[in-house]
């Protein structure tokens, strides 16, 4: 059996890593890395680092699975990458342990929830988009230049008495709004 090499990590410096530092030291961890950074980041050094030390028969040890992935997609494909190298995982709040047959089980069948969770939210926002197509609704801001500013625009650029920073101003639209729409007859 090889080193338990631990990894934590918070997503701001106001965050602190006392709770993750001191259960990877009660599971008896004698080496960890950690970041400070949002887990939606792809570089995090300080894992990198970790991983990187890890040899065949060592065992990684996160606190909470989401303080290693920053997706299902890139936790699965960090654990294969662990397993092709001989390495486990264990994440201690899930109680998973890949070291196990039992622990690797747990871990593909949360992976695969978490995915089937994701597909179901995304045909679910489709669904909605569609309905509301459907109903006569586009998605997207409502448009800030109407068709009566737009008239409103035309006749003060045809008098050329204001500047396009002014009439973008009294029609209460952007200037590259107003350029946008001018440009469109």
């Amino acid at each position: 059996m090889g080193d338990l090499v631990g990894y934590a990590r918070v997503s701001t410096g106001e965050q602190k890593l006392d709770l993750q530092l001191d259960a990877l030291k009660a599971t008896g961890c004698k080496r960890w890395w950690s970041d400070t950074a949002s887990g939606s980041l792809k570089e995090r050094p300080e894992l990198a680092k970790a991983i990187d030390y890890l040899r065949s028969g060592d065992t990684l040890v996160v606190w909470r699975l989401d303080r290693l992935g920053r997706s299902v997609r890139h936790l699965i494909d960090l654990v294969g990458e662990l397993e092709k190298r001989g390495i486990g995982l264990r994440s201690l709040q899930e109680g998973i342990d890949t070291t196990t047959p039992g622990g690797r089980l747990v871990f593909h069948v949360f992976s695969a929830l978490a995915q089937f969770e994701r597909e179901i939210i995304i045909e679910r926002s489709r669904a909605g988009v569609a309905a509301a197509r459907a109903r006569g609704r586009v998605g997207g801001r409502p448009a800030t230049m109407t068709p009566a500013k737009l008239s409103k625009a035309r006749q003060l650029r045809e008098r050329g008495e204001l500047t396009l920073e002014e009439i973008a101003k009294v029609v209460g639209v952007s200037r590259s709004t107003l350029v946008r729409h001018l440009a469109s007859r």
